[in-house]
């Protein structure tokens, strides 16, 4: 299983990769126009979302947008010892930030704010794959396993994906935890409906 899993991280992020400039720049804005008329976007107050890094969903305007509504822009930290993920809430994008674990830009020195997991309303959430159930490829950590298993039980889980990135199956392991909704540049798939439909 852990070989099928490998093997299939490493197709869906060369498929991913190759993916112009251009490409990821309109299907991330695609997905941006799309969430901010979603009702969980809308409704929610606190929203954790990852910042983009090796042509994932472009995550830059969504975290600008949540700033400007006034609403609380909260970000992952890993923090390695542990492997655990702090959210960490962003008052000035992206000077709060700088680069940190793996290059990806994390809150400066001075300017980590963690807050409660059970404050999050919404979690926006990188993968590698997804299938349409909702369960998750990450990238082998196992970080956001880990964190989201602290969260609210009415906290809302929403994969930011591309076409490419939703497959027939993920290979899940009993620990992993299935996000609610996928949002790729071509709509919105509910995870939930699909999953009960299938029990």
């Amino acid at each position: 299983m852990a070989i099928i899993k490998k093997e299939l991280r490493q197709q869906i992020l060369k498929q991913r990769q190759s993916l112009s400039a251009q490409e990821v720049r309109e299907k991330s804005e695609a997905i941006y126009n799309q969430l901010l008329n979603l009702k969980y976007f809308q409704q929610a107050s606190a929203i954790m979302v990852y910042v983009d890094f090796r042509n994932e969903v472009q995550t830059q305007s969504i975290i600008r947008e949540i700033l400007s509504q006034g609403k609380r822009a909260i970000i992952p930290v890993c923090q390695q010892e542990g492997w655990k993920l702090i959210p960490s809430e962003v008052y000035n994008f992206p000077e709060d930030l700088e680069p940190g674990t793996w290059g990806i830009l994390e809150p400066k020195p001075g300017r980590l704010r963690p807050i409660e997991p059970t404050e999050i309303d919404l979690v926006l959430i990188p993968g590698v794959a997804f299938d349409q159930e909702g369960n998750r490829l990450g990238y082998g950590a196992g970080y956001y396993d880990r964190f989201l298993a602290k969260v609210s039980s009415e906290t809302v889980f929403i994969a930011l994906a591309f076409d490419l990135q939703v497959v027939s199956n993920t290979f899940p392991s009993e620990h992993d935890i299935p996000v609610h909704f996928i949002l790729t540049e071509t709509g919105l798939i509910d995870c939930r409906q699909l999953s009960s439909e299938r029990r």
